[in-house]
């Protein structure tokens, strides 16, 4: 695959204020993951609170997030996601004043929280069904693979800066820069240009509701995959998002340290995008899943733990694995699903994927503190890998492929010619 083909997505008009806008609000969100972790501990010193402050994010998202999906089947996509990042700014803006007033209190960041995880719930089932709506079919995987790689790029930076920022000054200034960060991203995906052509028209709630869940359960390759997510993320981000930030705090140099992993993190994504620029694997889902199984030592890792520079590696290896399921996984429900019901089979995908993330991030801290944060973290290890290996037994998952390089639909650059 040429570099011109590979760079192809971004002379579409409407796709780069979409990767702008995406890559945009990313940077503020590297701030904003070590900020808010560090800010709860600076309030309490509680692995448990900042389990529940992560949880109390997660519930409103996963339950808006098929309401999410029907309306960006409905409305204009990119409308859908200027009004999702405005809402999280205003969330993360108040989180932000209350922090550096000095009177953030742990139910206020968890009530702000929810508000910004239910605007996410719209957000994310727009954002994987507009890809198709502003490049060519054939482009698909190097539109998705070039916006993980603009992702991880921001990533890359903002994690090392946020991690310095953060080190430097407080939690506040680096939700600051998250709320700031969504407004900005607001303003480049209202400059999209969506023919009405491609626009979906209501019908009846409850129908369409049913019709996303059938085009979904048709599929065995989804839902066992949604389902193996559903335990991966809960044990993955449970232990990552609650135990990294305590045992980079007790055993390293704290919200630095834990920036630099998290770096070291984005630079695999980046190289594993890379490849996928160049790479287009035959078996889509055999080699997503295959990929995912990098992801497995950094935990066991992270269980020691290792030395630091070990550590950082072993980040680095689970951001290839990370960014290799990710651009597959999307490619292939871009490519299996019809358009009209991409949003709504997309939330029914990341409810499954995220459903268990709640409990994941709230048991994990009592759980450490019951069995130990080693143990604990193994445990995580040992359930990511013995779902992972599951999938593999279903048909599908090995033998769906990528098909031909023709486009399957008008570029909307073209339409509004």
């Amino acid at each position: 695959m040429n570099l011109h083909k590979a760079l192809g997505p971004l002379s579409e008009r409407n796709f780069r204020f979409y990767f702008l806008g995406r890559t945009t609000s990313v940077i503020g969100g590297t701030f904003a993951n070590v900020a808010l972790a560090f800010a709860v501990l600076d309030l309490t010193g509680s692995k448990v609170d900042l389990g529940l402050v992560l949880a109390a994010r997660s519930i409103p998202q996963i339950l808006f997030l098929l309401v999410g999906g029907i309306w960006a089947d409905r409305l204009p996509r990119h409308r859908v996601m200027v009004f999702s990042n405005v809402a999280s700014g205003i969330s993360q803006g108040a989180i932000a004043v209350l922090l550096l007033s000095g009177h953030a209190e742990v139910w206020h960041l968890a009530l702000l929280g929810a508000i910004n995880g239910l605007s996410s719930a719209f957000f994310f089932p727009a954002a994987i069904g507009i890809v198709p709506q502003t490049v060519p079919a054939r482009l698909l995987q190097s539109a998705n693979a070039l916006l993980s790689l603009g992702n991880n790029v921001s990533l890359l930076g903002g994690a090392a800066l946020g991690g310095l920022v953060v080190g430097l000054t407080s939690p506040g200034i680096g939700i600051a820069v998250d709320a700031a960060s969504f407004f900005l991203a607001a303003a480049l995906i209202a400059m999209i240009r969506i023919p009405t052509t491609l626009r979906i028209e209501a019908s009846n709630f409850l129908a369409e509701l049913k019709e996303g869940w059938r085009e979904f359960t048709s599929r065995t390759w989804l839902w066992v995959i949604v389902v193996q997510f559903g335990f991966c993320n809960a044990v993955t981000l449970g232990a990552e998002g609650v135990l990294g930030p305590a045992i980079a705090d007790e055993h390293f140099d704290g919200a630095t340290t834990w920036g630099l992993i998290v770096t070291a993190s984005a630079l695999g994504s980046i190289v594993g995008g890379l490849i996928l620029l160049r790479l287009q694997p035959r078996r889509l889902l055999l080699s997503a899943t295959l990929g995912f199984l990098l992801t497995i030592p950094f935990l066991v890792g992270l269980a020691g733990p290792v030395p630091f520079l070990a550590l950082v590696a072993l980040a680095a290896l689970g951001g290839i694995g990370v960014e290799t399921f990710g651009v597959l996984w999307e490619t292939t429900i871009q490519q299996e699903i019809p358009e009209e019901k991409l949003s709504r089979v997309t939330s029914y995908d990341a409810l499954g994927s995220f459903a268990l993330i709640p409990l994941g991030l709230a048991i994990v801290g009592p759980a450490a503190e019951l069995f130990g944060t080693r143990e604990t973290l193994l445990g995580a290890a040992a359930i990511s890998l013995t779902a992972t290996l599951a999938v593999l037994f279903v048909d599908d998952v090995r033998m769906i492929e990528r098909r031909g390089s023709e486009p399957l639909v008008e570029s909307v650059d073209a339409a509004n010619a």
